[in-house]
């Protein structure tokens, strides 16, 4: 379900310091609500080891930082032993391609936002924790993959965000520097890694960041949809 707010807060966007020449956007909680797919997935995972559900709003809080790191955090959570990670592994990667994008839905101005985006000339690049093959997939299943020269998971580079590595190697594919560069995500994760790779940052006031308020990350600007950013920054 997408979350309600009761009241919206004002967009705010500060003046960007160049003309963007690309924009670089995060995937779960950022286009897609994607937290029935992971709930379903770990779901069956921990049934599969034995082990308590672990309700979907405990799970929206671990989200953001790749598979790995929320499967740690779901075992940790029902205080399983660490040891049990590898089997876990292995039962997840079966079952989340079964699930991928049923329990899941597009946030209401990704498209409007992601076609703007493209009619101003903007490259774009997905950039995501998510395994590449199970961020392709998705995009698929929603009809998003036509929007991105470029798809990036959580396995596509050394290291994930928050480092800048992968900020800054998508630059180098999409042919932008990055000051020129938009970062568009809904956390913490994509702020500090736009900010170490000199990438001006916009946050969506909705997603997951790790239970945290998102106007408290610094970042360039929120808004409350994509298709608002793109009306404030083009």
């Amino acid at each position: 379900m997408l979350p309600v707010r009761a009241e919206p807060l004002p967009t705010s966007v500060s003046p960007l310091r160049a003309p963007l020449q690309a924009a670089i956007v995060d995937l779960d909680g950022t286009m897609v609500d994607t937290l029935g797919d992971f709930s379903a997935a770990l779901d069956r995972m921990l049934a599969d080891l034995a082990l308590p559900a672990v309700p979907a709003a405990a799970v929206a809080d671990m989200v953001g930082k790749g598979s790995e790191h929320l499967i740690r955090s779901v075992l940790a959570r029902v205080q399983a032993d660490p040891g049990l990670y590898d089997t876990a592994w292995a039962s997840y990667q079966r079952h989340y391609p079964d699930v991928n994008g049923r329990h899941s839905q597009v946030y209401p101005g990704v498209v409007d936002g992601l076609q703007a985006l493209k009619a101003r000339g903007l490259a774009l690049a997905c950039l995501t924790n998510k395994p590449t093959g199970f961020a392709r997939a998705l995009l698929r299943d929603k009809g998003l993959d036509g929007y991105f020269s470029h798809v990036f998971g959580g396995d596509a580079f050394p290291r994930k965000k928050p480092d800048p590595l992968p900020l800054l190697r998508t630059c180098e594919a999409l042919g932008s520097a990055p000051g020129r560069t938009l970062m568009l995500g809904d956390s913490s994760n994509d702020a500090q890694a736009a900010r170490a790779a000199g990438c001006p940052v916009v946050l969506v006031s909705y997603g997951y960041n790790h239970g945290q308020p998102v106007r408290a990350v610094d970042a360039d600007g929120w808004v409350d949809s994509l298709a608002e950013a793109a009306a404030v920054l083009l």
